[in-house]
C-alpha cells in the first residue's frame, strides 16, 4: 500500500477532511503557494483566493495559469501559459486563471474508477457581469471549448462556483 493511500485510510477513520490532507501533501512536497488575500474586498485577486482555497473542500486542485510573453536572453519572445502558442491564438481564445481538475468518481463506465476531470475558473472581481467585449469573448470561447469536450470550466466571482455543475 502506498503512503497515499495508507493516510487517506487513516483520514477516512478519524474524520480529517480531504482538503486538509491535500494541504499537507502539498506542504510536505513543498508546494504550499495558496494565494494571499487582498483586503479590499472586490478585486479579482481575492475572488480568485477565496475560489482556491475552497476549491479542495470540492474536491478541484486548481493552480495558477499565468499566461504572457517575456523575452530571452537573445530577445527571442517565449509565450507561456495554456492556448498561448501565438498572439493571434490568444487573442481569439484566451484559457482561466486557475488550471487543474476535480476528481469524480464514474457511475457508468469504469464503475468505481476516479478520474481526473480538467477544469479551468477564470476568477473576475465581486459584483462582475459579463458585457461580450472581445477579450470576455476569447474567454469565453475557451469555456465553450472545455465545457463542450467534458471537462469544467465556468467564469467565478465567488467560491459558489463549485456548487454549479
Amino acid at each position: 500500500m502506498r503512503i497515499r493511500d495508507e493516510l487517506a485510510a487513516w483520514a477516512v477513520r478519524h474524520g480529517i477532511p480531504q482538503a486538509a490532507i491535500t494541504d499537507l501533501l502539498m506542504v510536505l512536497a513543498g508546494n504550499d503557494h495558496a494565494p494571499a488575500i487582498d483586503e479590499d474586498g472586490t478585486s479579482e485577486a481575492r475572488s480568485q483566493s477565496l475560489i482556491r482555497l475552497a476549491a479542495p473542500q470540492h474536491g478541484f486542485w486548481l493552480t495558477r495559469n499565468n499566461v504572457g510573453a517575456l523575452l530571452d536572453d537573445r530577445g527571442v519572445p517565449v509565450r507561456y501559459g495554456l492556448a498561448n502558442e501565438s498572439k493571434a491564438q490568444n487573442k481569439s481564445i484566451k484559457s482561466g486563471d486557475l488550471i487543474g481538475f476535480r476528481s469524480k468518481v464514474i457511475v457508468v463506465t469504469d464503475v468505481g474508477k476516479t478520474i481526473a476531470q480538467f477544469a479551468s475558473v477564470e476568477c473576475k472581481k465581486f459584483g462582475w457581469t459579463y458585457k461580450g467585449d472581445p477579450h470576455e469573448q476569447a474567454q469565453a470561447r475557451w469555456r465553450d471549448f472545455i465545457n463542450t469536450h467534458g471537462g469544467f470550466a465556468a467564469f467565478a466571482t465567488t467560491p459558489e462556483v463549485f456548487n454549479h455543475g
